[in-house]
């Protein structure tokens, strides 16, 4: 692991994240983003970082190397005269800086900066090596550079990183912990020339990092909508056949096995338990959460894979070679397995959502609650949690807008020169757009669940994770039963999602 803890003298524990360019992972990258640990070059690392730009200077003085004694895009055949080489890499980054929109929150940003100064670390950008160190010290104080939020198409997140190389040269203003705003927050200036610019933005961290920090969310909400699940089960008297160890073991697919296995645990269900009395078979919306889950989670681990070998990735454009004294020009920057893995992954988290709502539908169903329709009270007409199908319903529909694969895009730029984009950036920012509509769709299904069991007098056993989980939410839902307004009920049970995460983890044993 790239992480661990450190026990100050004043007893307190503070974390770190040695960041090494080989063993970085999304947790890190989280860390960091969240300002819960503080960077630590590694030791090997910074040396190749130093031998890379030894190695960069003299390949670039001596031949043609792309971005340093040439243009960039369309100008990669014009030469850089060695006389104005120098000003060529503030030229660069004056001329790059150029992202639109939003300025995105501090979050993103530092995500960023720990995925950059990892990436640096693998000691294949031929940069200087104080530049690491200064965007370690950005991490470390709470410092960021404004970053806009529109500028990349999946082939590198040059303009965003064009705004940090300019920050860090003293040219474009930080933010502090306080929301302050001046350039004079940042680390010392550094002095970036024509061996820095591109070096410095030829990479995806921005994508990398809002990737890490929507997969992170979204993992643990996929978790913590699997003990929603074990709720509602239990408050329309589910059937545990669909989770018994012999149905996944005769169709062994790694994430739903994994996913009958936690909902035993959470229920307290036997691996063989005998089937009831009663109905046959329950709707999909429960028999059928690990075929559902069981691919989200699968998409997750594939998303999680690729992208710890990006955090971990010498991807520059030219690619340093100490090894070769060679500068490699080639198209690593080209992010297509990153754009298909979210894309992927943000299907199957749509689909978990959809099976979300037709619980919701079913524990407004007397046939399977024995209750009033709706979970109503006894007053005639009355409607109860009717309004939640309606409200779960909009933000599925949010959900399903982002999910639209952003790898289908096309962009050709630069004179002709770059005829493809991946458009993982955009994946990305879909991503995490949907983490807040997915919490919506969840949180009103667990407001019902809640209803449903208080009113059929269920509790599970306190032994149990899904009992520790009701007694979480009956402390935190109002447990009135007569017509109001659901919005502030629906707001708690969405906020009460990362904890059920932690429940879900604890079943993991």
């Amino acid at each position: 692991m790239s992480s661990r803890d450190e026990d100050t003298p004043n007893g307190l524990t503070t974390g770190l994240v040695v960041l090494d360019g080989c063993s970085t992972g999304v947790t890190d990258v989280v860390r960091l983003a969240d300002g819960a640990a503080r960077p630590v070059p590694g030791t090997e690392a910074m040396k190749r970082v130093e031998e890379s730009w030894d190695v960069a200077r003299q390949i670039a003085a001596s031949g043609r190397v792309y971005g340093r004694s040439t243009g960039v895009g369309a100008n990669r055949n014009e030469d850089v005269p060695t006389a104005s080489a120098a000003g060529h890499g503030l030229r660069l980054l004056r001329s790059h800086a150029g992202a639109i929109g939003e300025e995105l929150p501090a979050r993103e940003v530092r995500a960023m900066l720990a995925v950059r100064a990892n990436q640096l670390l693998a000691g294949g950008a031929g940069l200087r090596p104080t530049v690491v160190t200064a965007l370690c010290e950005a991490l470390e104080t709470g410092v960021h550079p404004v970053v806009n939020e529109f500028g990349s198409v999946g082939t590198g997140d040059i303009a965003a990183l064009a705004q940090v190389g300019l920050a860090l040269a003293g040219e474009h203003p930080w933010r502090g912990p306080a929301n302050a705003y001046s350039p004079a927050l940042g680390p010392e200036p550094q002095p970036l020339d024509n061996n820095d610019a591109l070096a410095l933005i030829s990479s995806n961290a921005l994508t990398l990092g809002q990737a890490a920090l929507a997969l992170d969310e979204l993992r643990g909400l996929i978790g913590a909508t699997q003990v929603v699940a074990a709720l509602s089960l239990i408050a329309v008297d589910g059937s545990h056949e669909a989770y018994a160890a012999p149905v996944h073991a005769a169709r062994p697919h790694r994430g739903s096995v994994e996913v009958a296995r936690r909902m035993r645990e959470l229920i307290g269900a036997a691996d063989r338990p005998v089937p009831p009395l009663g109905r046959i078979q329950d709707p999909y919306g429960f028999r059928c959460v690990p075929q559902i889950h069981g691919p989200a989670q699968d998409a997750a681990d594939a998303l999680e894979g690729v992208l710890t070998v990006e955090i971990n990735a010498a991807a520059e454009n030219p690619l340093i070679s100490p090894e070769d004294m060679a500068a490699y020009h080639h198209g690593g920057f080209y992010q297509a397995q990153l754009a298909l893995a979210l894309d992927h992954f943000r299907l199957a988290v749509t689909q978990v959502a959809r099976l979300s709502t037709s619980r919701l539908s079913t524990l407004n169903e007397p046939a399977y609650t024995r209750l009033r329709p709706f979970l109503a009270d006894s007053e005639p007409a009355s409607s109860g949690v009717m309004i939640l199908e309606y409200a779960a319903a909009a933000a599925l529909g949010d959900l399903r807008a982002f999910s639209a694969p952003a790898s289908l895009g096309h962009a050709v730029l630069s004179r002709g020169v770059e005829e493809q984009a991946s458009f993982a950036s955009l994946a990305a920012r879909q991503t995490l757009r949907a983490c807040g509509a997915y919490r919506l769709v969840v949180g009103c299904e667990l407001v019902a669940s809640v209803r449903a069991l208080r009113q059929r007098g269920l509790r599970p056993g306190p032994e149990l994770p899904a009992g520790q989980a009701f007694e979480l939410a009956e402390s935190v839902l109002d447990p009135g039963q007569a017509d109001r307004p659901l919005t502030d009920d629906v707001a708690g049970a969405a906020a009460l999602l990362d904890r059920f995460t932690d429940i879900w983890r604890g079943s993991a044993s």
